[in-house]
């Protein structure tokens, strides 16, 4: 389980600096320069300037890499360690229906998925910068 869990974290911590590093390049040059140009330093100018719009481009797509962080700790069924899968198998086990468990975890992990991915749409309406 320790194992597990230091693969995901530095696999996952890849995607995340990736995903804050693109967003907060996405920020037109002419705010940094507007920002200097105020006398800000650049302590200054990422915290009130920069941050607060790359930011607002961050969220859908950080809670959309969590829900496939979500569906990627599926995996670690493949090695033996316990988890929502493996719980439903050991259910299976229990009842004698394997079948209709794994069906049921299915379900379950759409559900979740299609209702937090449906969160994301709606929070990503609302934070939406038009442009």
């Amino acid at each position: 389980f320790p194992v597990t869990i230091v693969i995901y974290i530095a696999f996952e911590s890849a995607f995340f600096c990736e995903i804050m590093r693109s967003c907060i390049q996405s920020i037109p040059r002419g705010q940094i320069y507007a920002g200097q140009a105020m006398g800000m330093t650049y302590a200054q100018n990422m915290r009130l300037v920069i941050l607060p719009q790359a930011f607002r481009n961050m969220i859908p797509v950080l809670l959309t890499r969590t829900i496939v962080l979500f569906q990627d700790t599926s995996l670690v069924y493949a090695i033996g360690a316990y988890d929502m899968l493996k719980g439903f198998e050991v259910a299976g086990k229990n009842f004698g229906r394997p079948i209709e468990t794994y069906l049921a975890a299915a379900v379950i992990y759409f559900l979740i998925c299609f209702g937090l991915s449906k969160l994301v749409r709606n929070l990503q309406k609302r934070v939406a910068i038009i442009r």
